[in-house]
């Protein structure tokens, strides 16, 4: 019975977000059809979803996923990485946790995007710079989850298996790592979006191809209608990605 209520709720809130999404779709429909929306500003839905199909069917879109989707996954890798091991190092001891925990939150809150600039006059305009800006402000979510992790672990549960014999790699295996895996998973989700939503970002400022690349043309060359449907392109493979990375999350919380 309390499966099924859960389940219901889940079905409600879907209907919810599908109806939520209906109705903006109504009301764009009516201000470019009826109220007299200019459609240089927002064009009409119908033609942005006829773009889309055409973008999609044609395959145009593949050379500049390519380039966001090798910054990205470079990015979010390196950040992955130095986020988990810097993290870990850190955890394993209260007074590192006290001075770098407080330092990095801090670093983290300063909003990075404003350094694009010189990470471009450092890298220039192709994707070096957006693979370090985005390995950059993806890496602080990770580290400050790694050690959330790590530092909070129950210590009665290390007591224990220290008094078992346990080796410094079983006691990782065992008790450390399944401990914390639930609060990185969260911190890596926070570093997959903005390590995605950065390199997108910083593509529509300064680049020479990618997805923002080519929004930022579309909207120069005032070919509106198409500027929309890549901006759907996007959101629908950002809105999968997300998706997919909160299913392994779950999962991975299900399975520890």
């Amino acid at each position: 019975m309390a499966r099924r209520s859960k389940k219901e709720k889940r079905l409600a809130s879907r209907a919810v977000q599908l109806g939520f999404l209906l109705a903006i779709l109504l009301l764009w429909y009516l201000a470019t059809n009826f109220w007299g929306v200019n459609h240089l500003l927002l064009p009409n839905p119908v033609s942005v979803w006829q773009q889309f199909i055409d973008v999609v069917r044609s395959g145009a879109f593949w050379p500049d996923l390519r380039v966001t989707a090798t910054e990205f996954a470079v990015a979010f890798v390196l950040a992955t990485t130095s986020g988990t091991l810097v993290g870990y190092f850190v955890s394993r001891s209260r007074y590192l946790i006290k001075v770098f925990e407080p330092l990095l939150a801090s670093i983290f809150s300063i909003p990075i995007i404003l350094f694009l600039p010189l990470y471009v006059l450092f890298f220039g305009l192709g994707p070096a710079s957006k693979i370090a800006l985005g390995t950059t402000i993806s890496f602080f979510p990770i580290a400050l989850a790694t050690i959330a992790g790590f530092g909070n672990v129950d210590r009665t549960l290390v007591t224990a298996a220290r008094s078992m014999g346990a080796s410094d790699f079983q006691l990782f295996r065992y008790v450390l790592f399944p401990a914390a895996l639930p609060v990185i998973m969260g911190g890596l989700r926070i570093g997959f979006t903005i390590a995605l939503l950065s390199i997108l970002g910083s593509e529509t400022i300064a680049s020479l191809a990618g997805l923002g690349h080519h929004i930022v043309e579309l909207a120069e060359d005032m070919e509106m209608a198409r500027m929309f449907a890549y901006i759907v392109f996007v959101v629908a493979m950002v809105a999968v990605l997300n998706f997919a990375v909160s299913y392994a999350e779950a999962y991975g919380r299900r399975h520890q």
